[in-house]
């Protein structure tokens, strides 16, 4: 049974970090490309960004590149988003999902003062 688990959301400050994480079972992230995706408030799926099986490519929606970071820890089978300068804009409830768009329940960033 395939199964992700996202976690790592909550209130933060404009300018501010948080490390989204998200761990699978059911299948492994060293076999599967991954992505995040984020649904703000009243908008539609957005997508973030992706890491490919081998983990040696990214990439990046425009709005969060270079702001943003996915990476995988295949001993813990655990995805990760590390998102740093965070604003308002990214406010949103935040997916993992693998290849095959199964999808978590998603965790709610808030960025707010």
């Amino acid at each position: 049974q395939v199964q992700l688990v996202e976690s790592g959301g909550g209130l933060v400050q404009p300018g501010g970090s948080l490390r989204l994480s998200c761990v699978v079972s059911g299948f492994t992230v060293s076999t599967y490309g991954m992505h995040w995706v984020r649904q703000a408030p009243g908008k539609g799926l957005e997508w973030v960004a992706h890491l490919s099986s081998s983990g040696g490519f990214t990439s990046y929606s425009s709005p969060v590149k270079g702001r943003f970071t996915i990476s995988k820890d295949n001993s813990k089978n655990t995805l990760y988003l590390q998102m740093n300068t965070l604003n308002a804009e990214d406010t949103a409830v935040y997916y993992c999902a693998n290849q095959g768009w199964e999808w978590g329940q998603g965790t709610q960033v808030t960025v707010s003062p």
